[in-house]
């Protein structure tokens, strides 16, 4: 296995970012020598949020309840990142990639990762800024069930597994397949 000489993987967030899907590959790629960056819309502190169906309500949830998470700052501005001083992409889920996906920065950004055939991963609704930067078209991807849409949106082919490796792009369907969803990254990143 290859060592990573510090190579950086830019890890794109915005205000309701999902923590679990955020700060556990943040923390796994510090851990394996990378140096984790995170950018938003603006470099400045963020809201992170959890999510998850609760399991012991009174009153079921047919979707997911937010809470409030941790914070995290991002120390980058997304008009600030030159891609080419980036060995991978992970883009997390939660709320944020809706809103995220409008920003032409990142989606420039993440073109780039495809371009180059750099090493790309994206959790739950990360997909929706892998579909509007129009990068999946006939890629085999997963995701969160309720962005299977997004997903056929992009031209991609939704299948409902844990991990989906296609090429340079790994897709996980939430912060539960954190660890086969991670193991398979990672071998991409000691290519």
């Amino acid at each position: 296995m290859r060592t990573p000489k510090r190579r950086k993987i830019l890890i794109p967030i915005g205000d309701a970012s999902e923590v679990l899907d955020t700060f556990y590959p943040l923390f796994r790629f510090e851990e394996a020598g990378f140096v984790p960056v995170v950018a938003g819309p603006r470099a400045r502190l963020y809201h992170l949020v959890l999510h998850e169906v609760p399991p012991d309500s009174p009153i079921p949830w047919d979707i997911t309840q937010e809470r409030p998470g941790y914070h995290l700052r991002a120390t980058a501005a997304f008009r600030q990142v030159r891609p080419k001083d980036y060995a991978a992409l992970f883009l997390s889920g939660g709320r944020a990639p809706e809103y995220l996906r409008d920003d032409l920065d990142l989606l420039r950004i993440t073109r780039h990762f495809f371009d180059a055939g750099k090493p790309v991963a994206s959790v739950c609704h990360g997909i929706e800024i892998l579909t509007a930067a129009g990068v999946i078209q006939g890629r085999t991807v997963t995701t969160v069930r309720k962005c299977a849409r997004d997903a056929a949106q992009g031209g991609a082919r939704f299948v409902d597994r844990p991990v989906v490796v296609d090429g340079n792009l790994v897709t996980a369907r939430t912060w539960h397949d954190n660890a086969p969803f991670l193991r398979e990254f990672m071998k991409l990143l000691h290519f």
